[in-house]
């Protein structure tokens, strides 16, 4: 079994995010993501829109996407190549030449496919003037989930 993992915030889902886990997951059997999680995001200056359970329940729901775990830091990346026994790291090539992956070439094969051009998750914050998040609107309540699924 091939495994790909990648990593990522995945606010504001968007079509750009499906294509990128679509053609990961096209390049192996399992695919694994690395979602941020809010504290993470904070370290990195990022703000999402929805919180860490409300992105982690819309990627759980795409079929592409196998197993979603939480990033916490920059440095569980090896450990998580180890624990997962990942075979490919795929990243945006945004990240191309940065050494935040290429370092882990000695772990496992790490690949950078292109961004969907005409879409980002800051294009359409500034569109919408998504400032902040409005309290209380950013995860799926679980009684209307639960309600919709029974």
């Amino acid at each position: 079994m091939k495994r790909i993992l990648t990593y990522g915030t995945f606010d504001l889902l968007h079509y750009g995010h499906i294509n990128i886990l679509k053609r990961a997951k096209a390049l192996g059997d399992y695919l694994i993501v690395g979602l941020s999680t809010d504290e993470f995001n904070s370290v990195k200056n990022k703000k999402a829109y929805h919180n860490y359970e409300t992105r982690k329940k819309m990627l759980e729901a795409i079929r592409y996407v196998d197993l979603v775990i939480p990033e916490n830091n920059w440095e569980q990346k090896v450990n998580d190549i180890q624990k997962y026994e990942v075979d490919v790291l795929v990243m945006g090539d945004d990240w191309a030449g940065s050494d935040k992956f290429n370092y882990l070439q000695d772990y496992c094969e790490v690949m950078f496919l292109p961004r969907t051009p005409g879409v980002s998750t800051t294009q359409i914050k500034q569109e919408l003037h998504l400032q902040e998040p409005i309290p209380d609107t950013t995860s799926i309540p679980e009684e209307k989930y639960k309600k919709i699924n029974d």
